[in-house]
């Protein structure tokens, strides 16, 4: 089922939006906390975005890019203003397609019908899935955020997939602390170090339900490393 996020601040659109993309039979979420959006579409994980331009402390142009820094997932702009430029801004800064208010639900849900099928659907590529694998038996496929092994597999978010990634290039060698935090936000300066620790343990969460969870071990002072498992360790 495709997720779609509605980030608009009107809680009479965002309500009728949410109803019409649900008769359609997708899965929405409305952004209620908008000191959280980038924390919420993490947790989401949509398929597709719908974005307003006037929000509260920062405006659209500013949550499209910090969405592209992350995903290349559908991002239509529905806003009340209808300038050229506001239309020209929304496509530098990242969006595919911009909708101006008053809008009429049923346009909405076509044009939402039509950047799934080029996203993923019968007009996408269709290029081959990305997939990574190490010798321990497991492997990750980045762009569905899915990690297995031979009998099971997980569904982490999108930092999560970041982290193993970087660990499983590297598997039996050591990540740096700061590596990791480079990879996942550009500064790092001003995230709090127990962040870190925090994904690393939601990781190995994810790697217990695959029976993996001793892979990753702490290196004090340096930072983490994927144990390449000798031939017949579980």
């Amino acid at each position: 089922m495709f997720r779609i996020f509605i980030i608009e601040d009107d809680a009479k659109i965002s309500s009728m939006l949410k109803t019409h993309v649900e008769k359609y039979g997708y899965e929405a979420a409305v952004l209620e906390d908008f000191d959280r959006v980038m924390e919420r579409f993490e947790s989401f994980q949509p398929h597709l975005v719908l974005l307003d331009v006037n929000l509260p402390k920062f405006d659209g142009f500013y949550w499209c890019r910090q969405i592209r820094h992350v995903s290349t997932c559908p991002v239509l702009f529905i806003s009340a203003r209808d300038s050229e430029m506001d239309q020209v801004m929304a496509l530098e800064n990242g969006a595919d397609d911009y909708m101006t208010k008053p809008f009429a639900y049923e346009v909405v849900m076509a044009k939402i019908r039509s950047s799934l099928r080029r996203a993923y659907g019968s007009y996408s590529g269709r290029q081959e899935e990305r997939k990574v694998e190490e010798p321990g038996g497991l492997a990750l496929y980045p762009e569905r955020f899915i990690l297995s092994s031979a009998s099971a597999s997980v569904e982490l978010t999108q930092k999560e997939s970041m982290l193993v990634e970087a660990l499983m290039n590297r598997a039996g060698r050591v990540v740096s602390r700061n590596r990791l935090l480079d990879l996942l936000w550009e500064d790092h300066h001003f995230i709090d170090d127990n962040t870190l620790n925090v994904y690393m343990t939601r990781l190995r969460k994810k790697l217990k339900e695959l029976d993996m969870e001793e892979r990753i071990e702490t290196v004090r002072g340096a930072g983490y490393v994927l144990r390449i498992l000798a031939e017949g360790t579980p």
